[in-house]
């Protein structure tokens, strides 16, 4: 342990990092607080991190036993794309190919909030459409 400390952190200072920084969410948060209702008594910034703190202990228990499981199993012989460290089952891997897929596509949704949000506010506000949810149906399909 001494000696791998030595050579750069280890498992901790090398994939400590990794794990730490692989959560992206520290994105949206300010979308999130903006629709969060905030008055001078009753600021939103209460609610707001202990949202925060909670989702990243939720992540950190999701990411954290899975990179040490997978350390512990492939040890320092994984490539930067785990997927393409895996041979075989091939079940195991188009399962994990379909669950990044859905995962880009959930997280897309997330991200794309604030287009949409300034989409329909020009459809509706300069352009005078009806705020209906067709409106809202068709601007997103077609930005999308």
């Amino acid at each position: 342990m001494g000696e791998e400390l030595g050579n750069g952190g280890g498992i901790i200072g090398e994939h400590g990092g990794s794990v730490a920084f692989a959560y992206g969410g520290h994105n949206v948060v300010l979308e999130i607080q903006a629709t969060i209702p905030s008055t001078s008594e009753k600021p939103s910034k209460g609610p707001m991190w202990k949202g925060v703190v909670v989702a990243y202990i939720v992540v950190a228990l999701c990411y954290f036993p899975v990179s040490l499981i997978g350390y512990w199993i492939f040890g320092n012989d994984v490539q930067d794309d785990i997927l393409v460290s895996l041979n075989k089952p091939a079940w195991l891997i188009a399962m994990a190919n379909l669950f990044v897929v859905i995962h880009v596509i959930g997280s897309y949704q997330i991200y794309a909030m604030p287009v949409f949000d300034m989409m329909e506010s020009v459809l509706v506000k300069k352009l005078k459409f009806r705020p209906t949810w067709t409106l809202r149906f068709i601007s997103r399909n077609i930005y999308v």
